[in-house]
């Protein structure tokens, strides 16, 4: 196969191999950051942006529908909807950042519980909402299927 001489799309990580490297000025290391940012899931990951509005309570609703971890004891992937219900106060999550933050549970092994109460701690140290409901709706597995809501709500 040619060379196109410049990167593959953005997202196509099978691309990656058709890169002839010496003619472009991106190492591999970094054409695959681009894909994969962050390997430890962290509360800095998130940015944030300022609520216009924070006189008003109002609720933002996020899904995200395609989140994967994996189990710790099997090593096999699990699938879930994380769900965010928030009421912000002073700042607002940017949803980019949200979208990486959430892709770098991707080899992550953690358990159902753990996982829906850590993003629910990260989202809160992130943006400081007025109150907040994480839900991890998981996949079926072995004829289980687990929903996990977590929630906090700031003291008055």
């Amino acid at each position: 196969m040619s060379n196109r001489g410049n990167l593959p799309r953005p997202g196509l990580i099978t691309d990656l191999h058709l890169i002839n490297y010496a003619e472009t000025e991106v190492a591999p290391a970094k054409a695959a950051r681009r894909f994969w940012p962050m390997d430890e899931p962290s509360p800095e990951i998130l940015e944030t942006f300022e609520n216009k509005n924070p006189e008003r309570d109002y609720e933002i609703e996020i899904s995200c529908p395609e989140f994967t971890c994996v189990c710790p004891k099997t090593g096999q992937p699990d699938f879930a909807t994380i769900t965010i219900k928030y009421v912000p106060d002073r700042l607002c999550v940017e949803l980019k950042s949200l979208k990486l933050y959430m892709f770098s549970y991707r080899n992550t092994g953690e358990f159902h519980e753990h996982v829906t109460n850590r993003i629910l701690n990260d989202f809160v140290s992130a943006c400081d909402p007025r109150s907040v409901e994480v839900t991890g709706d998981f996949n079926v597995r072995g004829g289980i299927k687990t929903v996990v809501r977590a929630s906090h709500r700031k003291n008055a």
